[in-house]
């Protein structure tokens, strides 16, 4: 099958891209002395959690208890939810998965969440490994990383509960995700957040062995994309960063090329509509309509940005239309402009790098692998 035979929208994955990109996170990880525990919900994809696997991938990290499910139903066994498993059924749902064998670990950040935790796996007779998690300066979930009165207490739930072993701190710098200052390159400002991360969590993880309330030989996991392409390790106190979660690396997107961590050119999925309808503005402009929406490149914009995703010439060449802009996004339909005329008609393809390739791919059941103009495997997307 030929990409120009695909129903439209769809999301192609480029194989020779995604194995570059999966090979240079595997020897990044392991020139930093580090286990790479890629984070599977940005593709939700076995066949990919496979090839990291290939490549010495240490486990898989997941964001819900679904894709933890549907990752042990692949035969994935040592799986890490880097979510608190708070709510209804979350934690039941997880001891019943250690149940089946193999390793599962979380975070928490909070008594409740230690309490809801021991109940399940208690009532269930199984155990699990946790790890608190640490805020380092994004200002979402975890104990503050210089608050070691909370992180003690927190430690010390963990450590009365029988279910329960504290095996590490976990920690993501999602403001790694940034552009920086107008005085720092791109690198600098992602390096100045992922040096901080990995700096604060060293401590933390310092202060609680000699507390007594963690063990001497923790694993200390840090990161995301766009801090792991930047980063380096470091030891504090006979401590060292034991572990990365990039997620985004397998596909990277228009976003992370906006950040820095990567080019246009290893971007490797893509999403193709066909254009739907056109309209001629009296200023020149000519707007295509194509039927590629919210539903698949998602409403996400990146900073600084006005465009919904890159537009490109064609996928092969990877070079972005320096005019045309996704303007809007309607359900089902995208609206790309092109001031002083459209360089595609009605029925032909448009091809478009999302802006976040995460929240793209969990809007389809299917991802279409390619080479070159040939369609050469399909790959199912669980846990959506």
């Amino acid at each position: 099958m030929l990409v120009s035979d695909l129903p439209t929208p769809a999301l192609l994955v480029d194989r020779a891209r995604l194995t570059a990109n999966l090979d240079a996170m595997a020897a990044r990880a392991e020139a930093q002395g580090v286990a790479l525990r890629p984070h599977v919900k940005t593709h939700k994809c076995p066949e990919i959690a496979r090839l990291q696997t290939e490549r010495g991938a240490q486990g898989i990290t997941v964001a819900t208890v679904l894709e933890a499910e549907a990752f042990a139903d692949a035969g994935f066994d040592d799986i890490r939810m880097a979510t608190p498993p708070v709510g209804p059924k979350k934690a039941e749902r997880l001891a019943a998965l250690a149940g089946r064998g193999g390793r599962i670990s979380f975070t928490t950040d909070s008594l409740e969440g230690v309490r809801q935790a021991q109940a399940a796996f208690l009532e269930a007779g199984q155990s699990a490994g946790v790890l608190i998690e640490v805020d380092t300066g994004y200002g979402r979930c975890g104990v503050d990383w210089d608050d070691l009165d909370a992180l003690t207490l927190v430690a010390g739930a963990i450590n009365e509960a029988s279910a329960l072993e504290l095996v590490g701190l976990l920690s993501h710098g999602g403001h790694a995700y940034t552009t920086g200052s107008a005085d720092q390159t791109k690198d600098q400002a992602r390096r100045e957040v992922m040096d901080a991360e990995r700096d604060r969590v060293l401590e933390a993880a310092t202060r609680l062995v000699e507390a007594g309330r963690l063990r001497s030989d923790p694993e200390l996991s840090v990161g995301s994309t766009p801090g792991v392409t930047v980063f380096t390790n470091a030891e504090r106190g006979g401590l060292t960063i034991t572990e990365v979660r990039p997620g985004t690396y397998v596909f990277f997107d228009a976003g992370q090329v906006s950040f820095g961590a990567a080019r246009l050119q290893d971007c490797a999925l893509t999403c193709i509509g066909t254009v739907v309808s056109q309209r001629r503005f009296d200023d020149g402009t000519e707007r295509t309509i194509t039927d590629a929406g919210k539903k698949i490149l998602t409403a996400d914009r990146r900073t600084g940005s006005k465009t919904f995703g890159t537009v490109l010439y064609s996928p092969r060449t990877m070079i972005a239309h320096p005019h045309a802009i996704v303007s809007a996004l309607s359900e089902e339909h995208g609206w790309v402009d092109t001031p002083g005329g459209s360089i595609w008609d009605v029925g032909d393809p448009v091809f478009v790098v999302p802006n976040h390739a995460c929240v793209a791919v969990a809007t389809r059941s299917t991802l279409y692998v390619v080479d070159g103009d040939e369609v050469i495997d399909t790959w199912d997307v669980v846990g959506r």
